[in-house]
């Protein structure tokens, strides 16, 4: 195999900060969000029907999630209906909010903001592509350009909500985050923020997704930590991981960069989604119980969830799935027989 044409995609931080190694454990549980309606649908060779998918989200509310990105309703009419059945059946509890996913785009804001109507309590999360590879290959914008973007696009979510006069929050995302040199991602962050400007009453979220896994997982905690420690108005934001799996790391980049100082996770059941996946919020939040820290999520009836998820996405949870694969907890080798 030819190496020698592979080199690094990922820039390290101006500044190395590794106290957060200096942690064996995170104190608590972060907030969750599932992206398996979103994420995970678009992953799969044939998309969840309607019913299909009001089961699957009412499976996520008894487990216990109160952050569920229900889609991208300016995509496709069957993303608008879904969102549009769940506000007029009045299945969204009060103390679930949903989230919606928009790109940076006036006309896909609008209709974004047209198929809220009537919801008590959203986040509306914008995003756009900040790395180095779709900055020169797809948008053929500079740094100032893809930075206008991001605003041009928090000012609309800013303006659109004061209209509606909702109780909507929002969050960013620099897409390709880990292909993005760390300083220009929080430049870019900072000036959403700085339209936004959030309070401990109304937090925005800053995600930083891992679109495609580049590096070993300490990277991406450098990174987080890094982001951590100078974002604009802190106190005020809730700071967020989305991990994909490309080199199998997904859960190891979850658990660092909750060291490193994030406060949320987006993930899905079982690690589906794009290529090789989302992280498997299971398998994080399983962890975190074995070492005796209440991970907020009852997965108390594996099997039950195995069978709603298999039944839904018509995809296969591994007999070797960490803590829900029928295999997990069987020995065949004679020693351990014996033991």
């Amino acid at each position: 195999m030819n190496y020698r044409k592979y080199s690094k995609g990922y820039f390290l931080p101006p500044e190395i900060d590794l106290d957060w190694a200096k942690k064996d454990a995170p104190e608590h549980a972060p907030i969750w969000c599932s992206v398996d309606l979103r994420d995970g649908n678009q992953a799969l060779v044939v998309p969840m029907s309607l019913e299909e998918k009001l089961t699957f989200y009412k499976k996520l509310i008894a487990i216990g999630f109160k952050e569920i990105e229900i889609g991208f309703p300016a995509a496709s009419e069957t993303e608008y209906e879904f969102l549009r059945t769940l506000v007029e059946q009045n299945l969204i509890p009060d103390d679930v909010t949903v989230q919606v996913l928009t790109q940076a785009r006036e006309h896909i804001i609008r209709k974004t903001f047209d198929a809220l109507k009537g919801v008590r309590n959203a986040i509306v999360h914008v995003y756009n592509s900040t790395s180095v590879a779709q900055r020169e290959q797809v948008f053929k914008k500079d740094k100032e350009g893809i930075r206008q973007l991001a605003v041009d696009g928090a000012k609309l979510l800013k303006e659109l909500t004061e209209e509606a006069g909702a109780n909507y929050r929002f969050e960013y995302s620099p897409e390709s985050f880990t292909g993005t040199e760390p300083e220009y991602a929080l430049e870019v962050c900072n000036a959403v923020l700085d339209v936004w400007k959030p309070t401990s009453e109304r937090k925005a979220i800053i995600n930083l997704p891992v679109t495609v896994e580049m590096s070993m997982p300490h990277v991406y905690a450098m990174q987080v930590a890094y982001m951590n420690k100078h974002l604009k108005y802190r106190d005020n934001i809730v700071l967020s991981l989305h991990p994909h799996n490309d080199r199998g790391c997904g859960v190891a980049d979850t658990e660092m960069g909750l060291l490193a100082g994030a406060d949320r996770v987006e993930g899905t059941l079982f690690g589906n989604g794009e290529r090789t996946g989302n992280v498997d919020i299971v398998t994080v939040a399983m962890n975190m119980f074995a070492l005796g820290i209440d991970p907020q999520l009852d997965f108390s009836n594996m099997p039950e969830l195995v069978d709603m998820y298999e039944h839904c996405t018509r995809m296969q949870v591994s007999p070797r799935q960490p803590y829900a694969g029928k295999l997990v907890f069987a020995a065949f080798s004679g020693s351990h027989q014996d033991a």
